[in-house]
């Protein structure tokens, strides 16, 4: 894989990003695509399964661990897809700057009663609502990429 960085979001002038190394995941079943559903009230929103990378881990293991902490899906990372700098603001007002390896997740199992946040739920969309509703540019890129990939692998 290229380890170009394709960089997303708007930053704002004179605000410091928090470099936050990260890994996000596409998984699917039957056609449809696991995301998260982060309860914020009237600012909820979708997501790809994943989040920061800790301490010494790499970045399919912090795939892993995320998928199973937000959704309790048991994952295994197969391909990082591409590399994204996403600059946003967090529901708490903080400047971050996800550094993230983008992969393909197999789903090896679910373990409902692992799922550790109670904020985050697990939600099966297809592909194109997915594209339309995630959060962020870099996993709708992510998604475009994974989603032209696979119809040439189909064709």
């Amino acid at each position: 894989m290229d380890e170009s960085v394709l960089a997303f979001g708007r930053a704002e002038p004179g605000v410091a990003y928090r470099d936050r190394p990260c890994a996000f995941g596409i998984a699917e079943r039957d056609g449809l695509i696991a995301c998260v559903r982060v309860d914020r009230g009237d600012r909820s929103y979708f997501d790809l399964p994943g989040g920061a990378v800790d301490g010494d881990e790499t970045e399919a293991q912090a795939l892993a661990r995320e998928f199973l902490e937000e959704t309790g899906l048991e994952v295994r990372g197969q391909d990082c897809i591409g590399r994204t700098a996403q600059v946003f603001r967090r529901s708490t007002g903080e400047p971050l700057r996800n550094l993230s390896g983008v992969w393909t997740a197999e789903v090896m199992g679910y373990r409902p009663q692992d799922r550790i946040e109670d904020d985050h739920e697990l939600v099966w969309l297809e592909p194109l609502a997915a594209l339309a509703q995630v959060r962020h540019e870099a996993h709708a890129w992510a998604l475009t990429l994974w989603l032209r990939t696979r119809h040439n692998a189909l064709a």
